[in-house]
């Protein structure tokens, strides 16, 4: 079963932790200095809140996949709803290991899908950090310059850095 993703940046992170732990009832699953997150069953949604320089507000929506199947799936749907579909395989992002794909919608909304295999221990990869701004874990689909993957339905980031 899929589960809906939400992530906010938030100017500041204690704050916004008392605010969301009193509304959701519940204390956060990950809370690290700059991140907190809570994986609620009612409603069924990961949602996520960061401290990491960038404006306050929605960052980006998505939807968490339970297996690699679920994922693939998702990418079928992502590639026929149109747009660039940048994928992103053993991403370290938001203290999690994940294979994802992103895309935006015909508004500019970053989506992201992804499938998280563990833990990490820092909140993005850095350097190693594909198709990310590495501020956010969240690339820009538009200013990406994708490629065409031989047998493959989308494309990759040029960067070959994964």
């Amino acid at each position: 079963m899929k589960r809906f993703h939400v992530h906010l940046n938030v100017a500041d992170l204690p704050t916004s932790v008392r605010f969301y732990s009193a509304l959701f009832a519940s204390s956060p699953d990950v809370l690290k200095p700059d991140y907190a997150k809570w994986m609620l069953d009612e409603p069924r949604v990961n949602f996520a809140i960061s401290n990491t320089g960038r404006a306050p507000g929605i960052d980006h929506l998505g939807i968490q996949a339970e297996s690699s199947e679920e994922l693939a799936e998702l990418g079928v749907r992502l590639d026929a709803a149109g747009g660039s579909v940048v994928p992103e395989e053993a991403a370290v992002c938001c203290y999690a290991r994940s294979d994802k794909a992103w895309t935006e919608d015909p508004q500019g909304t970053r989506w992201e899908t992804f499938h998280t295999q563990g833990e990490a221990t820092t909140y993005y990869a850095g350097e190693k950090a594909c198709a990310t701004d590495g501020a956010t874990c969240t690339p820009e689909p538009q200013a990406m310059k994708p490629r065409l993957v031989a047998g493959a339905s989308c494309c990759a980031p040029q960067s070959g850095c994964c």
